[in-house]
């Protein structure tokens, strides 16, 4: 419901956490979980959709914050690169991108990790060409991809021995 002022009372569980807002329903997800929730993980690149640094999981699919407005998410869930912490600690596919070299700047990670994330909830051995797909609409301007596509593949073989 819109109220006068032109915002609107939306329920979202955001890393689990149910949370209600007032919001402006133009807003994007993407400033609404920056600036209203105070979750900056997930990066500000073009806010074109081009470049996927602020992919985030939406009702378990990946889609770019940036693209997404908020009078579209009530009921919603979201999955942040903060939410894949595990009791404090890094998840294995955030290890992976470190163990391998593939962080570099540092500012595609967050996006490029919840990509490849979504990949890995469907494909738990995915083939080089699979995990390329699924980072297609990733760009990263420090690297030539060899090393992000090497921990999406540790990633997951971490993934399947836990």
């Amino acid at each position: 419901m819109v109220d006068p002022s032109g915002r609107m009372m939306i329920r979202l569980t955001v890393n689990g956490v149910e949370q209600d807002l007032e919001v402006d329903p133009r807003q994007t997800l993407l400033s609404l979980l920056r600036e209203d929730i105070g979750l900056t993980g997930t990066k500000d690149g073009c806010q074109t959709g081009e470049c996927g640094a602020c992919t985030v999981l939406l009702d378990g699919s990946p889609v770019n914050a940036c693209l997404v407005i908020a009078g579209q998410l009530n009921g919603s869930h979201v999955v942040t690169i903060e939410g894949l912490n595990q009791n404090g600690g890094l998840h294995p596919l955030q290890e992976a991108f470190i163990e391998t070299g593939a962080v570099q700047c540092g500012f595609c990670i967050p996006g490029s990790i919840m990509s490849a994330y979504a990949l890995l909830q469907v494909q738990t051995n995915p083939t080089v060409l699979e995990i390329r797909q699924a980072l297609a609409g990733n760009l990263c301007r420090c690297t030539g991809y060899v090393k992000i596509i090497e921990a999406v593949a540790r990633g997951a073989e971490k993934m399947r021995n836990e």
